[in-house]
């Protein structure tokens, strides 16, 4: 192997086809935008030269970016196909296969560390800082989210094609981070050029999501359709902001019409598709019976296809907490006490993803849960309050993880713990002039505690 096999990027590579490298970056495009799966650009770099490593690596990553438990054969068959490579594979692509093997043992934290090092070798390895900020969130780590993507940016080619998907995963990092004016110019930065970066377009709703700009918030993301509704895996969880946009403005009706139209089960293929819905429902839930009706039949719609045994437990706890909402929802009270149970048995045996954020965070959270749906709700306050320092780390956005806050809200509500709700309402000063912090205000003012 000489020298000067290299990538457009100039990254070392164990393989002289330039046709196998040209299937590889579309596939890190379509990893990039979400613009259609990369599997079979994946496939035709594999098969331009067999003997190369790096697509069984990108197979790998991208199935376990999914935080799907049913691909989690396929990937670990992926990584199988690349180790046997191994033997000719640059040191680069070995520290990529050492990134992808800690990975797909649960160690999320520790696969970061090693695409950072990676990074910090090889400045222009875009496939390292894609598959760090997908994991950078998987374990809610704000700080990387926005310091990979800003120095990835000092380093890549002002004319490189994709440079703005790294600038869409800086106006993410930076929304994370509460730098919205930042975020926001950043973000649309990204979205004037003419590549489609639905990245970005997501990342200036959230800053729109936690500043409270419901209306500014639906303008924009009609404003940029065309940029992420067709041929986009990221389509519904746009759609899943345009709702909650409507629920910030207490239009119920509007963000259920979105649910049955793009959330709900034929338009929800593996679990990240689904926790759009079942987050969705589970907020409208928390508002009470007098504004959730009709939801009931969709807690069953939304699970249709959905493996909500034990089975798949552990591999994430942020989806484990999605499908107790669910089971919830269903009123199958014995089946999540059984997930739960069979998180704890996983945690002890050393098989879940992330252990130290399960024990420390995650079960705490899965109680707090089932002690909500047994309207336990004093009980619900005394797991989730002390939570919420370290809640990020069970991954998601701020956005996202405000479905937990809003739990302990309604439980500290409805079990006369009105100090807590004051002190969250306090922290929604951002969206205090939207219908739905005047519907809790109004509740607590109301309350006779």
């Amino acid at each position: 192997m000489g020298p000067s096999m290299q990538d457009s990027r100039s990254n070392p590579v164990s393989t002289g086809s330039s046709a196998a490298l040209a299937h590889a970056e579309v596939a890190l495009w379509r990893m990039a935008s979400f613009f259609d799966a990369p599997l079979n650009d994946i496939d035709a770099a594999a098969q331009e030269d067999p003997a190369w490593c790096m697509p069984h690596l990108m197979r790998a990553n991208f199935l376990l970016t999914l935080t799907e438990p049913t691909l989690m054969a396929d990937a670990r068959h992926a990584l199988a196909k690349a180790q046997a490579l191994m033997p000719h594979a640059t040191d680069r692509e070995r520290a990529h296969f050492q990134a992808a093997a800690a990975c797909a043992a649960g160690d999320w934290r520790g696969a970061c560390a090693q695409w950072q090092a990676i990074l910090n070798a090889h400045p222009h390895d875009l496939f390292a800082l894609q598959w760090a900020h997908l994991f950078d969130f998987y374990v809610g780590d704000a700080r990387a989210l926005q310091s990979r993507p800003a120095q990835a940016l000092k380093q890549l080619d002002p004319i490189d094609p994709l440079r703005p998907y790294v600038l869409g995963m800086h106006a993410f990092g930076l929304e994370e981070n509460a730098h919205y004016e930042h975020a926001e110019a950043v973000g649309r930065e990204a979205t004037s050029s003419a590549a489609k970066v639905p990245w970005a377009t997501h990342a200036v709703a959230h800053v729109m999501e936690m500043q409270g700009r419901h209306t500014d918030g639906l303008h924009w993301l009609r404003l940029n359709q065309s940029t992420w509704a067709e041929g986009n895996g990221f389509a519904n969880h746009h759609r899943w902001h345009a709702a909650l946009f409507h629920l910030e403005a207490m239009d119920i009706p509007a963000a259920l019409a979105l649910y049955d139209q793009h959330l709900s089960s034929p338009h929800a293929n593996i679990t990240l598709n689904r926790l759009d819905g079942a987050a969705l429902l589970w907020r409208v839930h928390l508002l009470g019976a007098e504004h959730g009706a009709g939801i009931s039949e969709r807690w069953f719609d939304v699970a249709h296809g959905w493996d909500l045994s034990p089975a798949p437990a552990g591999l994430s706890i942020f989806n484990d907490a999605h499908t107790v909402m669910v089971l919830l929802g269903q009123q199958r009270h014995g089946d999540a006490e059984a997930l739960v149970a069979e998180v704890q048995k996983r945690l002890q045996a050393g098989s879940v993803s992330e252990a130290a954020t399960t024990l420390k965070v995650g079960m705490p959270l899965l109680r707090a849960l089932l002690a909500f749906g047994r309207e336990d709700f004093g009980q619900a306050v005394q797991l989730l309050w002390p939570l919420l320092v370290d809640l990020h780390r069970i991954g998601g956005s701020h956005a996202q993880r405000d479905a937990v806050i809003q739990t302990l809200l309604v439980a500290a509500l409805r079990s006369g713990h009105a100090a807590v709700a004051s002190e969250l309402l306090r922290g929604k000063s951002a969206k205090a002039n939207t219908p739905l912090t005047e519907h809790w205000r109004h509740i607590l003012s109301r309350s006779s505690f």
